[in-house]
Protein backbone atom coordinates (compact mmCIF):
# COMPACT_ATOMS: atom_id res chain seq x y z
CA UNK A 1 0.00 0.00 0.00
CA UNK A 2 2.62 2.59 0.96
CA UNK A 3 4.51 1.89 -2.49
CA UNK A 4 1.03 2.31 -4.25
CA UNK A 5 0.30 5.26 -2.21
CA UNK A 6 4.24 7.05 -3.24
CA UNK A 7 3.92 5.99 -6.83
CA UNK A 8 0.46 7.94 -6.96
CA UNK A 9 1.63 10.97 -5.34
CA UNK A 10 4.91 10.80 -8.22
CA UNK A 11 2.06 10.10 -10.92
CA UNK A 12 0.26 13.21 -9.34
CA UNK A 13 2.94 15.48 -9.74
CA UNK A 14 4.34 15.24 -12.73
CA UNK A 15 1.37 15.46 -14.88
CA UNK A 16 0.37 18.42 -12.64
CA UNK A 17 3.28 20.49 -14.88
CA UNK A 18 2.04 18.87 -18.44
CA UNK A 19 -1.85 19.34 -17.82
CA UNK A 20 -2.64 22.93 -19.52
CA UNK A 21 -2.82 24.52 -22.61
CA UNK A 22 0.69 25.30 -23.68
CA UNK A 23 0.35 28.78 -25.17
CA UNK A 24 1.12 30.50 -21.43
CA UNK A 25 3.06 27.90 -19.61
CA UNK A 26 6.26 28.16 -20.83
CA UNK A 27 6.33 32.44 -19.34
CA UNK A 28 5.05 30.82 -15.90
CA UNK A 29 7.52 27.89 -15.23
CA UNK A 30 9.52 28.66 -11.66
CA UNK A 31 11.90 27.00 -10.01
CA UNK A 32 12.11 27.21 -5.93
CA UNK A 33 14.94 25.90 -4.47
CA UNK A 34 14.61 26.54 -0.57
CA UNK A 35 16.90 26.41 2.48
CA UNK A 36 14.84 25.15 5.92
CA UNK A 37 16.16 25.46 9.62
CA UNK A 38 14.33 24.06 12.64
CA UNK A 39 13.47 21.83 15.40
CA UNK A 40 12.14 18.18 15.28
CA UNK A 41 9.90 17.92 18.43
CA UNK A 42 10.42 15.39 20.74
CA UNK A 43 7.88 12.19 19.48
CA UNK A 44 8.21 10.19 22.71
CA UNK A 45 9.27 10.46 25.58
CA UNK A 46 13.09 9.49 26.10
CA UNK A 47 13.52 10.39 22.31
CA UNK A 48 16.82 10.89 21.25
CA UNK A 49 19.00 14.29 21.36
CA UNK A 50 19.20 16.08 18.07
CA UNK A 51 20.79 19.57 17.06
CA UNK A 52 18.87 21.89 14.66
CA UNK A 53 16.82 20.31 11.82
CA UNK A 54 18.36 20.94 7.93
CA UNK A 55 16.51 20.61 4.72
CA UNK A 56 17.07 21.29 0.99
CA UNK A 57 13.58 21.92 -0.88
CA UNK A 58 13.39 21.83 -4.52
CA UNK A 59 10.25 23.07 -5.77
CA UNK A 60 9.11 23.11 -9.53
CA UNK A 61 6.41 25.01 -10.63
CA UNK A 62 4.21 27.07 -12.25
CA UNK A 63 1.90 30.17 -11.72
CA UNK A 64 -1.33 30.37 -12.73
CA UNK A 65 -1.75 34.32 -13.05
CA UNK A 66 -2.13 34.28 -16.81
CA UNK A 67 -4.08 30.73 -17.16
CA UNK A 68 -6.94 31.44 -18.55
CA UNK A 69 -8.96 28.62 -17.24
CA UNK A 70 -11.70 29.22 -14.72
CA UNK A 71 -10.49 27.31 -11.82
CA UNK A 72 -7.03 29.07 -11.92
CA UNK A 73 -8.78 32.77 -11.98
CA UNK A 74 -11.29 32.25 -9.87
CA UNK A 75 -8.31 31.33 -7.07
CA UNK A 76 -6.43 34.54 -7.90
CA UNK A 77 -4.04 32.70 -10.29
CA UNK A 78 -1.97 30.35 -7.54
CA UNK A 79 1.03 28.38 -8.08
CA UNK A 80 1.49 24.68 -8.38
CA UNK A 81 3.85 21.96 -8.90
CA UNK A 82 6.03 19.19 -6.93
CA UNK A 83 8.33 20.22 -4.37
CA UNK A 84 11.34 17.30 -3.56
CA UNK A 85 13.31 18.03 -0.57
CA UNK A 86 16.31 16.07 1.65
CA UNK A 87 15.91 16.64 5.30
CA UNK A 88 18.38 16.25 8.07
CA UNK A 89 16.66 15.85 11.27
CA UNK A 90 19.58 16.67 13.20
CA UNK A 91 20.72 12.98 14.56
CA UNK A 92 21.69 10.92 11.80
CA UNK A 93 22.13 7.95 14.01
CA UNK A 94 18.88 7.70 15.05
CA UNK A 95 16.54 9.72 13.08
CA UNK A 96 18.32 9.25 10.08
CA UNK A 97 17.20 11.34 6.43
CA UNK A 98 13.59 11.58 4.45
CA UNK A 99 13.35 12.14 0.90
CA UNK A 100 10.23 13.69 0.12
CA UNK A 101 8.10 14.15 -2.80
CA UNK A 102 5.12 16.60 -2.48
CA UNK A 103 2.59 18.04 -5.05
CA UNK A 104 1.90 21.42 -3.65
CA UNK A 105 -0.23 24.17 -4.06
CA UNK A 106 0.36 27.83 -3.02
CA UNK A 107 -1.65 30.94 -3.16
CA UNK A 108 -2.37 34.60 -2.54
CA UNK A 109 -3.11 35.43 0.91
CA UNK A 110 -4.17 38.88 3.29
CA UNK A 111 -4.91 39.94 -0.76
CA UNK A 112 -1.27 40.90 -1.04
CA UNK A 113 1.06 39.60 -3.64
CA UNK A 114 3.68 39.72 -0.81
CA UNK A 115 2.58 37.26 1.23
CA UNK A 116 1.86 33.39 0.26
CA UNK A 117 0.16 30.33 2.00
CA UNK A 118 1.57 27.09 0.67
CA UNK A 119 0.71 23.50 1.44
CA UNK A 120 1.77 20.46 0.09
CA UNK A 121 0.67 16.69 0.91
CA UNK A 122 2.63 13.89 -0.23
CA UNK A 123 5.30 10.97 1.04
CA UNK A 124 8.80 10.52 2.07
CA UNK A 125 11.42 7.62 2.42
CA UNK A 126 12.88 7.23 5.64
CA UNK A 127 17.04 6.22 6.11
CA UNK A 128 16.11 5.47 9.80
CA UNK A 129 13.03 3.92 11.68
CA UNK A 130 12.05 2.38 14.85
CA UNK A 131 14.26 -0.90 16.10
CA UNK A 132 13.53 -2.24 19.29
CA UNK A 133 17.38 -3.71 19.43
CA UNK A 134 19.15 -0.84 17.73
CA UNK A 135 16.58 2.28 17.60
CA UNK A 136 14.25 1.88 20.50
CA UNK A 137 14.57 5.62 21.84
CA UNK A 138 12.88 6.53 18.09
CA UNK A 139 9.03 6.22 18.10
CA UNK A 140 8.39 8.50 15.30
CA UNK A 141 8.17 6.35 11.98
CA UNK A 142 8.21 2.72 12.15
CA UNK A 143 8.18 2.30 8.36
CA UNK A 144 10.01 3.06 5.58
CA UNK A 145 7.40 5.53 3.92
CA UNK A 146 5.60 7.98 5.13
CA UNK A 147 2.80 10.51 4.72
CA UNK A 148 4.56 13.51 4.26
CA UNK A 149 2.45 17.30 4.95
CA UNK A 150 3.36 20.95 5.18
CA UNK A 151 1.98 24.36 5.95
CA UNK A 152 3.70 27.39 5.35
CA UNK A 153 3.42 31.37 4.89
CA UNK A 154 6.01 33.25 3.12
CA UNK A 155 6.75 36.56 2.64
CA UNK A 156 8.38 38.41 -0.52
CA UNK A 157 11.26 39.97 0.43
CA UNK A 158 12.32 41.52 -2.96
CA UNK A 159 11.09 41.47 -6.33
CA UNK A 160 12.89 41.61 -10.10
CA UNK A 161 12.20 40.60 -13.22
CA UNK A 162 14.23 37.31 -13.02
CA UNK A 163 14.13 36.30 -9.02
CA UNK A 164 11.74 36.77 -6.12
CA UNK A 165 13.71 36.34 -2.65
CA UNK A 166 11.34 34.86 0.25
CA UNK A 167 11.60 34.22 3.93
CA UNK A 168 8.92 31.59 5.84
CA UNK A 169 7.76 30.05 8.74
CA UNK A 170 5.79 27.00 9.00
CA UNK A 171 4.96 23.41 10.13
CA UNK A 172 6.08 19.55 8.73
CA UNK A 173 4.51 16.78 9.63
CA UNK A 174 5.69 12.90 8.89
CA UNK A 175 3.63 9.69 9.93
CA UNK A 176 2.31 6.64 7.96
CA UNK A 177 -1.09 6.40 8.28
CA UNK A 178 -1.54 4.04 11.22
CA UNK A 179 -0.69 1.43 9.00
CA UNK A 180 2.07 0.04 11.23
CA UNK A 181 2.56 1.04 15.28
CA UNK A 182 4.72 2.70 16.30
CA UNK A 183 3.20 5.87 14.92
CA UNK A 184 4.16 9.04 16.92
CA UNK A 185 5.29 11.06 13.66
CA UNK A 186 7.95 14.06 13.21
CA UNK A 187 6.36 16.91 13.41
CA UNK A 188 8.91 20.25 13.04
CA UNK A 189 8.49 24.25 12.66
CA UNK A 190 11.16 25.52 10.43
CA UNK A 191 12.12 28.91 9.26
CA UNK A 192 12.44 29.20 4.94
CA UNK A 193 14.74 31.22 2.89
CA UNK A 194 13.90 30.65 -0.89
CA UNK A 195 14.32 32.07 -4.43
CA UNK A 196 11.75 32.10 -7.24
CA UNK A 197 14.09 31.80 -10.21
CA UNK A 198 11.55 33.26 -13.17
CA UNK A 199 14.24 31.52 -15.69
CA UNK A 200 11.61 31.77 -18.82
CA UNK A 201 10.27 35.18 -18.07
CA UNK A 202 9.13 37.12 -20.72
CA UNK A 203 8.83 41.18 -20.35
CA UNK A 204 5.82 41.55 -22.54
CA UNK A 205 3.04 38.75 -21.20
CA UNK A 206 1.39 36.87 -23.94
CA UNK A 207 -1.71 38.17 -22.66
CA UNK A 208 -3.95 38.76 -19.58
CA UNK A 209 -6.90 36.86 -18.89
CA UNK A 210 -9.75 38.44 -17.98
CA UNK A 211 -12.07 36.75 -14.69
CA UNK A 212 -14.64 34.74 -15.71
CA UNK A 213 -17.86 35.49 -16.31
CA UNK A 214 -19.42 32.55 -17.67
CA UNK A 215 -20.33 31.33 -13.40
CA UNK A 216 -22.45 28.40 -13.30
CA UNK A 217 -23.70 25.69 -10.45
CA UNK A 218 -24.80 22.46 -11.14
CA UNK A 219 -25.72 19.32 -9.10
CA UNK A 220 -24.16 15.55 -8.92
CA UNK A 221 -24.01 12.41 -7.56
CA UNK A 222 -20.71 10.43 -6.81
CA UNK A 223 -20.43 7.05 -5.53
CA UNK A 224 -16.63 5.37 -4.64
CA UNK A 225 -15.01 2.01 -3.67
CA UNK A 226 -11.65 2.30 -1.61
CA UNK A 227 -9.06 -0.22 -0.22
CA UNK A 228 -7.41 0.64 2.85
CA UNK A 229 -4.82 -0.47 5.40
CA UNK A 230 -4.07 -0.21 8.78
CA UNK A 231 -2.23 -1.72 11.86
CA UNK A 232 -4.64 -2.48 14.90
CA UNK A 233 -2.30 -3.21 17.89
CA UNK A 234 1.35 -3.89 18.75
CA UNK A 235 0.13 -7.10 19.74
CA UNK A 236 -1.52 -7.32 15.89
CA UNK A 237 0.81 -5.14 14.25
CA UNK A 238 0.45 -6.37 10.97
CA UNK A 239 -1.44 -4.34 8.12
CA UNK A 240 -4.96 -5.70 7.14
CA UNK A 241 -7.55 -4.26 5.28
CA UNK A 242 -10.14 -1.85 5.57
CA UNK A 243 -12.99 -1.52 2.41
CA UNK A 244 -15.06 1.24 1.72
CA UNK A 245 -18.36 2.05 -0.27
CA UNK A 246 -19.63 5.45 -0.50
CA UNK A 247 -21.98 8.14 -1.97
CA UNK A 248 -23.01 11.90 -1.73
CA UNK A 249 -25.08 14.29 -3.48
CA UNK A 250 -24.17 18.17 -3.87
CA UNK A 251 -23.50 21.10 -6.26
CA UNK A 252 -20.28 22.49 -7.98
CA UNK A 253 -20.25 25.90 -8.19
CA UNK A 254 -18.03 27.14 -11.26
CA UNK A 255 -16.58 24.60 -11.89
CA UNK A 256 -14.35 25.19 -9.14
CA UNK A 257 -16.05 24.24 -5.65
CA UNK A 258 -17.58 21.18 -4.96
CA UNK A 259 -19.65 21.32 -1.34
CA UNK A 260 -22.02 17.82 -0.92
CA UNK A 261 -23.66 15.33 1.60
CA UNK A 262 -23.05 11.97 1.80
CA UNK A 263 -22.74 8.10 3.84
CA UNK A 264 -20.15 5.74 3.91
CA UNK A 265 -19.63 2.05 5.02
CA UNK A 266 -16.56 0.04 6.15
CA UNK A 267 -15.71 -2.57 6.90
CA UNK A 268 -12.54 -3.24 9.19
CA UNK A 269 -10.34 -6.96 8.41
CA UNK A 270 -8.90 -6.56 11.90
CA UNK A 271 -11.99 -5.76 13.99
CA UNK A 272 -13.45 -9.03 12.50
CA UNK A 273 -10.53 -10.87 12.78
CA UNK A 274 -10.46 -9.92 16.44
CA UNK A 275 -14.32 -11.04 17.10
CA UNK A 276 -13.98 -13.76 15.08
CA UNK A 277 -10.55 -15.69 16.28
CA UNK A 278 -11.94 -15.17 20.07
CA UNK A 279 -9.54 -13.00 21.38
CA UNK A 280 -8.70 -11.70 24.46
CA UNK A 281 -11.83 -9.20 24.94
CA UNK A 282 -14.59 -10.98 23.22
CA UNK A 283 -14.03 -14.37 25.15
CA UNK A 284 -16.67 -15.15 27.49
CA UNK A 285 -17.76 -13.04 30.68
CA UNK A 286 -14.96 -10.26 29.03
CA UNK A 287 -16.41 -6.96 28.32
CA UNK A 288 -17.13 -7.51 24.22
CA UNK A 289 -18.35 -11.04 24.49
CA UNK A 290 -21.65 -9.96 23.00
CA UNK A 291 -19.48 -8.75 19.69
CA UNK A 292 -19.26 -12.83 18.85
CA UNK A 293 -22.74 -13.07 17.95
CA UNK A 294 -22.46 -11.12 14.96
CA UNK A 295 -18.60 -10.34 13.78
CA UNK A 296 -19.55 -8.80 11.04
CA UNK A 297 -21.90 -6.20 12.10
CA UNK A 298 -19.56 -4.92 15.14
CA UNK A 299 -16.92 -4.92 12.96
CA UNK A 300 -18.46 -2.36 10.42
CA UNK A 301 -18.71 1.40 10.80
CA UNK A 302 -21.85 3.06 8.98
CA UNK A 303 -21.72 7.75 9.03
CA UNK A 304 -22.59 10.25 7.15
CA UNK A 305 -20.62 13.21 5.94
CA UNK A 306 -19.88 17.01 4.88
CA UNK A 307 -17.97 16.81 2.03
CA UNK A 308 -15.59 20.08 0.16
CA UNK A 309 -13.06 19.74 -2.77
CA UNK A 310 -11.74 22.43 -4.54
CA UNK A 311 -10.84 21.57 -8.40
CA UNK A 312 -6.98 22.35 -10.25
CA UNK A 313 -8.53 20.89 -13.88
CA UNK A 314 -7.46 17.62 -13.46
CA UNK A 315 -6.85 17.41 -9.85
CA UNK A 316 -9.21 17.48 -6.58
CA UNK A 317 -7.80 18.58 -3.26
CA UNK A 318 -10.65 16.80 -0.84
CA UNK A 319 -11.82 17.32 2.27
CA UNK A 320 -14.22 15.19 4.50
CA UNK A 321 -15.72 15.61 7.61
CA UNK A 322 -18.10 12.81 9.24
CA UNK A 323 -20.81 11.62 11.66
CA UNK A 324 -19.99 7.80 12.96
CA UNK A 325 -23.82 6.26 13.29
CA UNK A 326 -22.22 2.99 13.81
CA UNK A 327 -18.52 2.20 14.93
CA UNK A 328 -18.85 0.15 18.09
CA UNK A 329 -15.33 -1.99 17.62
CA UNK A 330 -13.66 0.93 18.21
CA UNK A 331 -14.11 0.63 21.89
CA UNK A 332 -12.24 -2.38 21.61
CA UNK A 333 -9.45 -0.28 19.78
CA UNK A 334 -9.75 1.77 22.42
CA UNK A 335 -9.26 0.29 25.50
CA UNK A 336 -6.34 -1.94 24.23
CA UNK A 337 -4.19 0.96 22.57
CA UNK A 338 -5.19 4.03 25.67
CA UNK A 339 -4.05 1.92 28.57
CA UNK A 340 -1.07 0.34 29.93
CA UNK A 341 1.44 0.43 27.21
CA UNK A 342 2.53 -2.70 25.42
CA UNK A 343 -0.65 -4.80 26.02
CA UNK A 344 0.14 -8.55 25.52
CA UNK A 345 -1.95 -10.50 23.30
CA UNK A 346 -3.78 -12.08 25.59
CA UNK A 347 -4.86 -9.44 28.16
CA UNK A 348 -4.95 -10.38 31.84
CA UNK A 349 -7.84 -9.81 33.89
CA UNK A 350 -5.97 -6.91 36.19
CA UNK A 351 -4.40 -5.16 33.15
CA UNK A 352 -5.03 -1.50 33.01
CA UNK A 353 -7.28 -0.37 29.79
CA UNK A 354 -8.19 2.63 27.92
CA UNK A 355 -10.90 4.87 29.84
CA UNK A 356 -14.11 6.11 28.24
CA UNK A 357 -13.63 9.79 28.51
CA UNK A 358 -14.71 12.26 26.43
CA UNK A 359 -11.80 12.25 24.14
CA UNK A 360 -12.83 9.11 23.10
CA UNK A 361 -15.90 10.03 22.67
CA UNK A 362 -14.76 13.08 20.27
CA UNK A 363 -12.84 10.51 18.61
CA UNK A 364 -15.48 7.52 18.05
CA UNK A 365 -18.16 9.72 16.59
CA UNK A 366 -15.99 12.15 14.24
CA UNK A 367 -14.22 11.29 11.27
CA UNK A 368 -12.07 13.19 8.87
CA UNK A 369 -10.63 12.04 5.31
CA UNK A 370 -8.09 14.20 3.51
CA UNK A 371 -6.15 13.50 0.12
CA UNK A 372 -5.58 14.26 -3.40
CA UNK A 373 -7.73 13.37 -6.46
CA UNK A 374 -7.01 12.98 -10.51
CA UNK A 375 -9.70 12.81 -12.70
CA UNK A 376 -10.05 11.52 -15.81
CA UNK A 377 -11.71 14.16 -17.46
CA UNK A 378 -11.19 17.71 -16.82
CA UNK A 379 -13.28 19.37 -14.61
CA UNK A 380 -12.76 23.12 -16.21
CA UNK A 381 -14.84 21.26 -19.19
CA UNK A 382 -17.68 20.33 -16.55
CA UNK A 383 -18.04 16.38 -17.82
CA UNK A 384 -21.57 14.64 -17.52
CA UNK A 385 -19.85 11.26 -16.58
CA UNK A 386 -16.49 11.10 -15.23
CA UNK A 387 -13.95 8.80 -13.43
CA UNK A 388 -11.23 9.54 -10.50
CA UNK A 389 -8.77 8.02 -8.76
CA UNK A 390 -7.40 9.43 -5.03
CA UNK A 391 -5.04 8.42 -2.43
CA UNK A 392 -6.41 9.53 1.20
CA UNK A 393 -5.30 9.62 4.75
CA UNK A 394 -8.48 8.44 7.16
CA UNK A 395 -8.65 9.75 10.66
CA UNK A 396 -10.38 9.86 13.91
CA UNK A 397 -10.80 13.61 15.03
CA UNK A 398 -6.87 13.76 13.36
CA UNK A 399 -6.22 10.47 15.02
CA UNK A 400 -4.72 8.49 12.02
CA UNK A 401 -7.03 5.46 11.14
CA UNK A 402 -6.23 4.16 7.96
CA UNK A 403 -4.41 5.03 4.46
CA UNK A 404 -6.62 4.35 1.12
CA UNK A 405 -6.59 4.11 -2.31
CA UNK A 406 -10.00 4.54 -3.94
CA UNK A 407 -11.68 4.77 -7.43
CA UNK A 408 -14.81 6.65 -8.00
CA UNK A 409 -17.61 7.98 -10.14
CA UNK A 410 -19.24 11.58 -10.76
CA UNK A 411 -22.18 12.19 -12.96
CA UNK A 412 -23.17 15.41 -13.40
CA UNK A 413 -26.57 16.65 -14.19
CA UNK A 414 -29.08 20.43 -14.06
CA UNK A 415 -26.62 22.74 -15.20
CA UNK A 416 -27.72 26.59 -14.64
CA UNK A 417 -25.72 27.84 -17.13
Amino acid sequence: MKVQLTTLFVFFSLISLAQTETHWKKSNFIINPELLVGLTMESNHGFPKRKLQKQFALNLGRSHKNNPQTWAQLLKGPKTGVSMSITDFGNLDSLGIAYSVMPFIEFKTFRSERWKLFTSLGASYFTKKFNAETNPKNEAVTTDLTWAFRMYMFYKLHQSKKIDWRIGLGYSHHSNGHTRLLNQGYNSFLLSLSADIKPFYTENEIFKPQPPTDRNTYNYIAFRGGLGKNAFALAFNDKKDVYTIAGEYGKIYNRTFKLGVGFYYRFYQHYYDYINNNESLVQAGREFDYFKGNPWYYASNVGVTLHGEVFLNHFGIDLQLGINLHKPAYKIDWRINQGWDNPPREIPLGWVLGEFDGSFKKKQIISSRLGLKYYLIAMEHAPKNNFYIGAHLNANLGQADFSEISLGYVYSFNFDD
